[in-house]
């Protein structure tokens, strides 16, 4: 008997254990106001928030303070004039921000100070032990997982290229192909063997049909690059660039078409064609 209460007593003991185990991960999930970085503001300074990845949603708890994104990952916010009065009614005169990335979220109290004083933030950067971790739905890779395989498909040089093509004194080469899930990751560089600098003006990925009959009959599809390693403007000899595409097909019948085109009325074109069985043979990380 004493051993079958001892096995009831062990039972429930275990059972309290779990429940209050649960109890303390629910709280220990919860974020209170106090627990937020602070972070001062002040009338008359702009505050700049910088994201690792680009910010989808922003939201101010306070009729006070405006917003507005400078770059896909960096947020303005600043006093409106005469609205210092609506913070300092405020509790503690705190309000929250709200800042929602690709795969993230992470909260701040905003505390209004009295302009003048020294040590006012004007740039404050998301750390990752600010964020929490978001499942976004329709978002595969992030921004940063993005230019991490750029950065190393950069470490990696094919001594053949794919495919090339040249005119004008310039040289496309499709070095490599990469992909990761549903992504596309191209490799491209330009090289210039002339004296004149070139000027980018567009570079454009379209599906266009390998043999053109009548320029009537012809059909072109315009692919945009979701994201891109660098921006393009110029280069003297040599340019080169990954770029990442969602998931394609198209018959072999078609090729893909990557144009580059410069900037003065009569520029330079060149064209690389891309077949699709390039992208089939392509590599993943």
């Amino acid at each position: 008997m004493n051993h079958l209460r001892f096995i009831k007593q062990a039972l429930c003991l275990l059972f309290l254990f779990f429940i209050f185990a649960g109890v303390a991960a629910a709280q220990s999930a919860e974020r209170k106001l106090g627990e937020l970085p602070l972070v001062e503001i002040s009338s008359g300074v702009s505050l700049h928030i910088v994201s690792p990845e680009p910010i989808s949603k922003v939201d101010v708890s306070s009729p006070a303070i405006a917003g507005d994104l400078l770059e896909k990952n960096v947020l303005r916010l600043k006093l409106i004039p005469d609205s210092a009065h609506l913070l300092l009614r405020q509790a503690s005169s705190t309000v929250v921000l709200t800042i929602i990335g690709e795969t993230f979220i992470a909260q701040y109290q905003l505390c209004f100070v009295p302009p003048g004083l020294e040590g006012i933030p004007a740039l404050v950067n998301i750390l990752p032990e600010h964020c929490q971790p978001l499942e976004v739905s329709g978002v595969g890779l992030s921004t940063p997982m993005m230019k991490s395989h750029a950065i190393q498909l950069l470490a990696k040089r094919r001594s053949v290229p794919i495919r090339k093509a040249e005119a004008y004194g310039l040289e496309a080469r499709l070095n490599q192909v990469y992909t990761v899930g549903d992504y596309i990751f191209l490799d491209i560089s330009f090289e210039n063997s002339t004296a004149l600098k070139y000027s980018i003006d567009e570079l454009r990925f379209k599906i266009e049909d390998r043999k053109i009959v009548k320029a009537t009959n012809a059909q072109s599809i315009e692919i945009e690059p979701i994201w891109q390693l660098y921006q393009s403007h110029n280069f003297k000899r040599n340019y080169r660039n990954i770029f990442v595409l969602k998931k394609l097909t198209f018959p072999e019948n078609k090729v893909l078409n990557i144009e580059l085109t410069e900037k003065q009325v009569s520029g330079r074109t060149v064209v690389l064609k891309v077949r699709y069985g390039d992208l089939l043979k392509a590599d993943t990380f």
